[in-house]
């Protein structure tokens, strides 16, 4: 037993039931936290932002908006025709592009007198921000994607550098989320209409 002067004050631990209340606010703190993180990495592996980059989709889509982009739509489903996708540009899979669905696997593409036809189909497409002034005719390879940008005269896309192989595809951009004042949400259009 130690020796201790008799007017030396005793020290005494603090209020068990403070401590357990701490105990549990500090559990508490950390339960939330990590549900936080767990919630954070589930959604980020079902849903992905993009921002637009370059001026390929105007008028659709206008440089610095950022889309939120549907990771699983193409899990079970085939990518269709008018969507809006982003994927890993084939050249450079660093960088992600967004573009337009033109074309799919068996198709031919043909861009002619400033008209865009799908095996021999005219396509309506008010999205466009004017005809094209180029022509081609480009037959998509199985497993593939022919992809074009809105703003078709300045678009670096499947026109100039080819098609994208659809395990390049990340996912379907749905909404418009910033800035703010531009929220909105991205349709398909019936892109056969006519």
């Amino acid at each position: 037993m130690e020796n201790r002067p008799d007017n030396l004050p005793i020290e005494v631990d603090d209020d068990p039931l403070e401590t357990r209340k701490t105990m549990r606010t500090l559990l508490e703190i950390f339960q939330t936290l990590l549900l936080a993180a767990v919630f954070y990495f589930l959604i980020d592996a079902v849903v992905g932002r993009e921002m637009v980059q370059k001026i390929s989709m105007e008028p659709t889509l206008v440089q610095g908006e950022i889309l939120m982009v549907n990771k699983m739509a193409y899990k079970f489903n085939e990518p269709q025709y008018g969507e809006i996708i982003t994927f890993k540009y084939p050249l450079d899979p660093d960088l992600a592009y967004v573009k337009r669905v033109i074309g799919l696997p068996g198709d031919e593409v043909e861009v002619t007198g400033g008209q865009v036809y799908v095996n021999g189909q005219l396509l309506y497409e008010p999205y466009i921000s004017a005809a094209p002034e180029y022509e081609g005719v480009w037959d998509v390879p199985p497993d593939e994607l022919f992809v074009l940008g809105d703003n078709r005269n300045p678009s670096a896309d499947s026109h100039v550098w080819g098609f994208v192989p659809e395990e390049n595809v990340i996912g379907k951009a749905f909404l418009v989320y910033w800035p703010v004042d531009k929220i909105r949400t991205l349709k398909a259009p019936d892109i056969f209409a006519h």
